[in-house]
């Protein structure tokens, strides 16, 4: 966990073993709503509307040319089953895992340890991104539960260095008759908070470096190795994108900007074969096996320290700490990262991934609705009392 900046979390923490594993994805009581599956609503919504529409226009024009009397509401229901039936099968169309490589970065945080380790279990060739990778226990344990496919890779998202590495490694690496690299997937994130004017200018330019240009750059990397193969690239990004969020403002700022930046590159890369697909998952980042109230409060501590006397007296201490314990709440739920997981997942091995994947509770999406759709009087009115 990093110590330089003010309040930062980069999920990197010690294992205790299975039991340790086993808390994150169904070991444990998640305190989180059942999940919904949005993105297979997402796939209907659109459909489920046209077949409404197009039963009212033909409904009318067969009643008014006397051909037939049947309802609009029969039309609906015979259209709506086709139309669902379709949609389920091209949904549920899948790749073969095997003779596929996959590179997914981050590999320190507990959300993508198990993401890498389920892809391996699915017969995917892994390349296992971890920034620091010298004495990591979390890598040792990975490589030594998973299959001779698994690859645990020194990759620091700042340095190119690392990156061209990485890339002439897996070039030299890929499963045996594959063209190219199937999939990256960017999950490694650096998270900077406090408000805005609290930060110190080194701790936002790496948040900027880490979650932005880094993920840019490995892109542009790995961008000819993906083209070979018809790949995609999915890019791990945060409800937080859309919802305005005090406090979290870097980090809103930096997810927008990754969302900006997939969706240019999937219109630039439709007609060369490349899918380009965003998990914007919900509060996952919350749980306790992310941040406790221990270092929330000692990195407070130095971010204060680095406030000049002036920015002191015009918060004043009462204020700081207000929004500083705000953050509290998240530490006090135990994390499920079992829907955020599930849509890496799909991502990954649908052979028509959706272009955004939205696996939050239903009070973020109806959050989101509001913050995107309805005027912002409207969301301040509920969310800013």
């Amino acid at each position: 966990m990093p110590t330089s900046g003010p309040i930062t979390k980069q999920g990197s923490i010690k294992r205790q073993g299975s039991k340790r594993r086993a808390s994150c994805l169904g070991g444990g009581q998640p305190q989180t709503p059942k999940e919904v599956p949005w993105d297979l609503f997402d796939r209907l919504l659109v459909p489920l509307v046209s077949c409404h529409g197009a039963a009212i226009v033909l409904s009318t024009l067969l009643n008014v040319l006397r051909i037939s009397q049947v309802s609009t509401f029969a039309l609906f229901i015979w259209f709506a089953l086709s139309t669902t039936g379709a949609v389920m099968f091209y949904h549920l169309l899948k790749v073969s895992a095997s003779g596929k490589g996959v590179l997914v970065t981050g590999c320190e945080s507990p959300l993508v340890w198990h993401l890498a380790r389920h892809l391996d279990d699915m017969g995917f060739t892994v390349f296992a991104g971890f920034t620091q990778l010298a004495d990591s226990e979390e890598a040792s344990i990975l490589k030594d539960e998973s299959s001779g496919r698994m690859k645990v890779l020194q990759l620091d998202p700042t340095s190119e260095t690392q990156m061209l590495e990485t890339s002439l490694f897996i070039s030299e690496n890929l499963p045996d008759g594959a063209r190219g690299l199937w999939a990256v997937i960017h999950c490694a994130t650096w998270v900077a908070l406090g408000e805005f004017e609290w930060i110190p200018f080194n701790v936002l330019r790496k948040a900027i470096d880490v979650n932005l240009l880094g993920t840019a750059r490995l892109t542009q990397i790995m961008l000819p190795l993906v083209r070979r193969a018809n790949g995609r690239l999915i890019f791990l990004s945060s409800a937080l994108a859309r919802i305005p969020s005090p406090v979290r403002g870097v980090q809103c700022a930096t997810q927008a900007g990754i969302e900006g930046l997939a969706t240019c590159l999937r219109e630039e890369l439709r007609p060369r074969g490349v899918d380009v697909s965003v998990v914007a998952a919900g509060e996952y980042v919350a749980g306790t096996s992310w941040l406790n109230d221990k270092l929330l409060m000692e990195q407070a501590s130095q971010m204060w320290a680095r406030l000049s006397d002036e920015q002191r007296r015009v918060y004043g201490k009462e204020y700081f700490e207000h929004a500083i314990r705000s953050l509290e709440k998240y530490t006090k739920v135990t994390a499920d990262f079992t829907p955020a997981i599930r849509s890496l997942v799909d991502a990954t091995i649908r052979t028509f991934p959706l272009a955004r994947y939205t696996p939050v509770t239903r009070a973020e999406k109806i959050q989101t609705i509001i913050a995107q759709h309805l005027p912002k009087s409207v969301y301040d009115a509920i969310y800013h009392k």
